[in-house]
């Protein structure tokens, strides 16, 4: 299962529209011993967060799912506002950032990192 963005993945997604704000939907599921590795992950992420003007809006542990197929349930569920997608490619790409990425890697089994928009905000162009 894919845990971290290819480079091609990036550019797609900047490319779609690079300056718009996003809300990235992060749904994670961890190893056996990940939470604490993803925590340590979240702690040491929070000043390239505010470095790059991004804020975490939620996160909140998964329970039971209402309406899901088996397997479908999430640990977890973040969701992180970037003022654009471009900010959040540079910061993924940050050589400092870089440094601290193995413990969400290690504290993962599986994860979707999905971009979203607001309801009649895409852009077009």
């Amino acid at each position: 299962m894919a845990i971290d963005p290819s480079g091609a993945d990036l550019a797609r997604m900047v490319a779609e529209d690079p300056d718009g704000p996003v809300v990235m939907l992060n749904l994670l599921r961890f190893t056996e011993d990940g939470r604490s590795s993803y925590a340590e992950y979240a702690r040491r992420t929070q000043k390239f967060l505010e470095r790059y003007g991004a804020e975490l809006l939620y996160a909140g542990d998964g329970t039971t799912p209402l309406v899901a197929e088996e397997g479908q349930a999430w640990d977890a569920v973040l969701l992180v506002r970037y003022p654009s997608r471009e900010v959040f490619s540079r910061m993924v790409a940050d050589p400092e950032y870089q440094q601290v990425t193995h413990l969400r890697s290690q504290a993962l089994a599986e994860a979707v990192l999905q971009p979203t928009v607001p309801w009649g905000g895409r852009r077009t162009g």
